[in-house]
């Protein structure tokens, strides 16, 4: 009886010592205060904890002998740290800048915080984008401020950035330009963000690292590389109100020194017009809706990636593939309304690139990128009858056009980036070649290359201050690209950072401005083979500052810029009918910025503003105002239920007025003008099963904007009245993701 009762007290005692097998850990600051609501991470078995008000959390160890935690707060340096069982322990954490991301890489060197950067960098991360439930580049840069979203429901989205149109932007994916502008701009609604990490915004001239198309800034989309020894499946579907329903997985696995990811998905949208239903269908006379403002569209895209993991670099090849099927339907024809003209616009995109990044050592760094691009548009017009449905395609030579662009992107650079030295430098070359072939291209195809050589250095005559000259000198096979001169400079004054630029800018005009010709019963548009190439000079000037004060946050931001061009090209009428693409003179916009954020444990607020003026041409020869202004505000207001795996996001943007002046039918003096108007979007999320779930819902254009009143000056396509398209009224919308992984090592 004996021998039992010790058998169970040593039962029990043993039990006692297992169950006990746990360690307070105590979060401080640097000033040994605690720190309340830190992130516990247990690695090894995925425990999330938070501190208490006496920065207290007690971690269990299931049975392990050592446990590796991370710590993290906002306004403190990320920790991580080895704990064992029973051995009570006090945490420091330092205080640090605020980052979203841990590091940019447009334009830089090396990897570089966005604090450490010369450049002024706006960064718009993963957790944004989800919040968001952003689809496609446009929805995202809705929230974004000088930029403004322009719409044709043929052509896609647009945008100007401070003030500059978007033929002076260079969009990137991986640093790899896209292919592709119709009217000066790439459609933002083609470019998926289903595999995007992060965008990286420079706002200014990027001229000397990028050439031509950047005088206004850059975007770089960055995609997700999985490093993980995990075999990853992430699936999301969408579905909003007004006929969208979305459906894209990527499947990506990493071993040992290797990584490879597979991406698709489909896009379908039914169309839109004014006056459908909230939800269902209206019940209407047949055909008598088959015209849609918004038109149906449908997209495939799929993704392969595949990574080899060098010591201190890598190798990435990516082969990406799109397509897009626009339905224009045309209205029923009178008398009886038996048949209809209907077009289809056709685009595919076929993206190669190779781009390869090694260290040669701690501070020496080589980066290459190949890369080809293939984009076609084919637009088709039919013939259709209504009653027995056949299709005909039209005679008319101008109702068909097949119109294709290939580009090839060869890049080099060679930098260094050691931290004990005054000097750092990069050089570089960067040679593309764009070709365009189409029935409307003079002679069926034309060339264009562009073979440049750029070089900066980076001095720190003292330890918070950066001066960075640049230079690029390219031939151009079309113009005598002049010399392309930038310095960049960076002063950090306590918790403040100074930054200032100034870059000389150049744009070539493009193959489709000097060659295209269009011809028919509704267009007669000519290229010009005797533009000049744009020229610009470019002034930014920026000041942050940041405080931490215990759990909160601040940063405020004010920047301002100037911008000067020369030779701006533009579609105007020649003469009759004709329009063709001129050199208009000179054009300036300039602006001020403010944005603050204010971070308090889990909550985020975002406001700011800022006023752009745009230049009046016409103010030259006639009595009206230099500059016309517009005004514009945004929010954004997020919330994490951490303990709940729960998020509440709001985003506003407030776009002003859009004024100016222009030319009448009788070249009278117009004031022309886009009327200012609101949006806001609102979403709820949840994660659930360990995280593998997460549901997303939310209401977008809360203030069911559609259109806006607009006066232009009268176009090749327009009389210039009537209303911009802005958005589809308010909609609904569910999201949904499944997320899977595999770690093999445990």
């Amino acid at each position: 009886m004996k021998i039992r009762i010790l058998i169970a007290l040593s039962f029990l005692l043993f039990n006692t010592v297992v169950l006990c097998q746990k360690t307070t850990v105590t979060i401080l600051d640097s000033d040994k205060k605690a720190v309340p609501n830190a992130h516990i991470l247990v690695k090894e078995t995925k425990q999330f904890l938070i501190s208490d008000l006496d920065g207290k959390a007690s971690i269990d160890f299931q049975n392990k002998e050592v446990l590796t935690i991370e710590i993290s707060f906002i306004g403190f340096i990320k920790k991580i740290k080895k704990i064992v069982p029973n051995h009570p322990i006090n945490i420091i954490l330092k205080e640090g800048f605020v980052t979203l991301n841990s590091f940019v890489i447009t334009g830089q060197y090396a990897e570089n915080s966005p604090e450490k950067a010369v450049q002024k960098i706006t960064i718009i991360d993963k957790n944004k984008i989800e919040k968001m439930a952003a689809v496609n580049l446009r929805d995202v840069l809705t929230n974004e401020m000088n930029v403004r979203l322009t719409q044709d429901n043929i052509l896609g989205s647009g945008m100007t950035l401070q003030g500059m149109r978007g033929e002076n932007v260079k969009i990137l994916i991986d640093g790899v330009p896209v292919v592709g502008r119709l009217n000066g701009n790439v459609d933002l609604s083609q470019i998926n963000l289903h595999d995007i990490e992060r965008i990286e915004i420079i706002e200014g001239p990027m001229s000397v690292n990028y050439g031509t198309n950047a005088l206004a800034g850059v975007i770089n989309l960055i995609t997700k590389t999985n490093n993980s020894e995990k075999l990853t499946i992430v699936a999301n579907s969408y579905t909003e109100n007004i006929g969208q329903y979305n459906l894209d997985a990527n499947l990506s696995f990493s071993n040992n020194n290797h990584s490879l990811s597979f991406s698709g998905g489909r896009n379908y949208f039914d169309g839109w017009v004014n006056g459908d239903a909230l939800f269902g269908e209206n019940q209407r006379i047949a055909d008598s809706t088959r015209y849609k403002s918004w038109k149906p569209k449908e997209q495939f895209f799929g993704k392969a990636n595949y990574n080899y993991q060098l010591t201190n670099g890598n190798i990435k090849y990516t082969i990406g593939y799109f397509d897009e099927q626009i339905n224009n339907r045309g209205l029923p024809r009178n008398p009886y309304g038996e048949n209809a003209f209907d077009d289809y616009y056709y685009t595919t995109r076929i993206d190669n690139s190779l781009i390869i990044n090694k260290k040669i050592d701690k501070d020496k760094s080589i980066k290459a990128t190949i890369a080809y691009n293939n984009y076609k548009r084919i637009k088709n017009t039919f013939f259709k009858d209504l009653t027995t449905l056949e299709e005909i395609q039209t005679d008319n030579s101008g109702d068909q056009d097949t119109t294709k662009f290939n580009q090839w992107v060869i890049r080099s650079s060679f930098s260094t980036s050691r931290e004990s030295v005054k000097v750092n430098y990069e050089i570089g070359l960067d040679f593309n070649i764009e070709e365009a072939f189409g029935v409307r291209i003079e002679n069926k195809t034309q060339q264009m290359a562009d073979y440049a050589g750029y070089a900066s250095i980076e001095y720190k005559p003292f330890k918070n201050t950066i001066i960075r000259p640049g230079v690029r000198y390219a031939y151009n096979t079309n113009y005598q690209a002049p010399v392309t001169p930038s310095i960049n400079l960076k002063q950090t004054l306590g918790k403040f950072n100074v930054r200032a630029s100034y870059a000389r800018g150049f744009r070539a005009p493009s193959l489709k401005e000097l060659y295209f010709n269009f011809v028919d019963i509704n267009h007669n548009i000519v290229g010009n083979t005797a533009l000049k190439a744009e020229q610009s000079n470019n002034f930014n000037l920026s000041t942050n500052y940041t405080k931490v004060i215990k759990n909160y946050v601040l940063k405020t931001e004010l920047s301002s810029f100037y911008n000067q061009m020369e030779n701006l090209i533009t579609l105007a009428q020649s003469y009759g009918p004709q329009y063709t693409y001129v050199n208009i003179g000179d054009f300036q916009t300039h602006g001020i910025q403010l944005n603050n954020n204010i971070s308090f444990n889990h909550l985020k607020f975002v406001v700011g503003g800022s006023y752009i003026g745009r230049y009046n041409l016409l103010s030259e020869t006639n009595n009206i105002d230099k500059f016309s202004y517009t005004p514009e505000l945004k929010s954004s207001i997020n919330y994490e239920f951490y303990k709940q795996q729960l998020f509440v996001a709001f985003f506003y943007k407030f776009s002003g007025q859009l004024l100016g002046f222009g030319l009448g039918s009788n070249d009278e003096i117009i004031q022309t003008y886009i009327e200012s108007y609101h949006t806001a979007d609102l979403t709820v999320g949840k994660q659930f099963w360990k995280k593998r779930v997460k549901i997303t819902l939310g209401s977008k254009n809360l203030f069911d904007v559609k259109a806006v009143n607009s006066v232009a000056q009268g176009s090749v396509h327009s009389s210039g009245s009537g209303s911009s398209p802005v958005a589809m009224g308010r909609t609904y919308f569910l999201k949904m993701t499944f997320n899977f992984q595999y770690d093999k090592t445990n």
